[in-house]
């Protein structure tokens, strides 16, 4: 009993030894990666064993052959057990970075799902108090002479308008998100697209006296779906028109580069804050002024829906879009597959 005593304690010794310095080698990583401190924690437990193995056996008296076996037997459980250990431990740690990530997704569309009710909530409430109002002076006949009830008018089918658009806008963003989006892809022609966007949006621009400036040549064919390309366009347009102010000058740009085509809309809104850049493209996400009065006096209702859905509808098509502020303003860019 005696001598299983002592092989206890010198088996003991070592494997503290070894643990020791692991322990040490864990507190030097503790900033590192998860497979760091997994590989730490393979290498301490298996040089523990392997240590107390090889003193014990030392100290037996064995032969040199039996010793040399005893080790080598050793050495090969433990290049197995670090091998098996290390790949698990790999596929360990990725699984927890991987339900990290999850978590914080899941928070971050949480978030974006608070954030877009209540900006839709306002965008609904604003107008259609306003609807109300109008319509109970209608009925109650508070107003009477032709050109105040056509002006009532006006302004009913003006803000009706507004939640038609923030209606399809979130019907289109239920769709990108459900993958429910079902594309015609075609051959298109990316100076058709945009020479109608601008027509659409001439009139909105003369308004707010914005000058829209077009690229004259080196547009290119595109594939992509035509009624979902032209959104992503006027989209561009109407954020560009919004967020630049009076005598500005939004220009759309085209070419073809390393197999792509890329169109650009430039505008001379004065920059857009870098802290703001990362979140442009995230739902109901618009920066600051949060709103800006369009042409009639009325506030553009697009409840920041607008580049989210270029942004979805530009992934769709296997594309991607992105934005970076240049001299007096910003310049998105959006990379779509050049037709065959």
């Amino acid at each position: 009993m005696g001598d299983l005593a002592l092989i206890f304690g010198v088996a003991l010794g070592a494997a503290a030894a070894v643990a020791l310095v692991g322990a040490g080698a864990l507190r030097l990583l503790r900033i590192r990666s998860i497979t760091s401190h997994i590989s730490v924690l393979l290498a301490m437990t298996v040089g523990a064993v392997a240590a107390g193995v090889s003193v014990v056996a030392e100290a037996m008296f064995l032969s040199p052959h039996d010793l040399e076996v005893v080790l080598i037997t050793v050495c090969a459980a433990a290049t197995v057990s670090l091998a098996v250990g290390w790949l698990f431990g790999r596929r360990l740690a990725a699984a927890a970075v991987w339900a990290d990530q999850a978590r914080e997704r899941e928070r971050r569309i949480e978030k974006g799902r608070r954030d877009l009710i209540a900006w839709v909530s306002h965008d609904l409430r604003t107008p259609l108090a306003g609807l109300r109002a109008m319509a109970e002076a209608l009925e109650d006949r508070v107003v009477a002479d032709v050109t105040t009830v056509g002006e009532y008018h006006r302004r009913i089918r003006v803000e009706a308008d507004r939640m038609t658009r923030l209606v399809d806008d979130l019907f289109e963003l239920s769709r990108i998100d459900a993958g429910a989006l079902r594309l015609s892809l075609s051959a298109v022609p990316l100076g058709d697209v945009v020479s109608d966007a601008l027509a659409g949006a001439a009139p909105l621009a003369e308004a707010r006296r914005i000058r829209l400036v077009a690229g004259e040549s080196g547009w290119p064919v595109v594939t992509a779906s035509e009624p979902e390309l032209a959104r992503v366009v006027r989209n561009l347009l109407l954020n560009a028109i919004r967020y630049t102010p009076e005598d500005g000058t939004v220009r759309v740009d085209a070419g073809h580069s390393g197999g792509d085509a890329w169109l650009a809309v430039a505008d001379t809104c004065g920059g857009i804050p870098e802290a703001d850049l990362p979140r442009l493209f995230e739902v109901a996400f618009r920066g600051e002024p949060a709103r800006t009065r369009s042409a009639d006096g009325g506030v553009e209702s697009s409840g920041g829906l607008g580049l989210a859905i270029v942004h979805g509808l530009v992934k769709a098509h296997g594309g991607r879009v992105e934005v970076h502020n240049v001299t007096g303003g910003c310049r998105f860019v959006v990379r779509l597959p050049l037709a065959a």
